[in-house]
């Protein structure tokens, strides 16, 4: 599990108790899946009432600002987050369950790398976003 508090304190990123709170809920609600904000809203408050759903949107947005977190825009009209993790990874989106696979492909990689070269780039940064349905059997 990606410790959301760790990333945030070593970062130097004051932390109060409701952002503790906040962070702790993404760290367990990222094994899962991507939580929206509502999600992350509904079980920070289930564990401190005193926290609003303002105050959920204003420390994502801070988590994201220092790279603790990123936002996912799946075409699902949500904007949803995951902890940054040290190893990379893309995703497949089920468009009919909303269900997303993450997955890695090292050759997937080695073309996106190859590609940049072609074009006279070195590859810094990247994001696979694949969208299917199931195949029924």
């Amino acid at each position: 599990m990606v410790d959301v508090k760790k990333m945030c304190q070593d970062k130097g990123l004051r932390m109060t108790e409701q952002r503790n709170i906040i962070a702790d809920v993404i760290s367990q609600m990222s094994i899962e899946g991507h939580p929206d904000v509502n999600e992350i809203f509904l079980n920070a408050n289930a564990k401190d009432k005193n926290i609003s759903i303002a105050t959920v949107y204003r420390t994502v947005k801070l988590f994201e600002e220092y790279d603790v977190i990123e936002k996912h825009e799946f075409k699902d009209g949500r904007s949803r987050y995951e902890a940054i993790e040290e190893h990379h990874h893309d995703h497949l989106i089920d468009i009919e369950s909303g269900e997303i696979h993450e997955f890695t492909n090292n050759e997937i990689e080695s073309i996106q790398k190859a590609v940049a070269k072609e074009l006279g780039y070195n590859l810094v940064d990247h994001r696979l976003e694949l969208y299917g349905i199931k195949i029924k059997k």
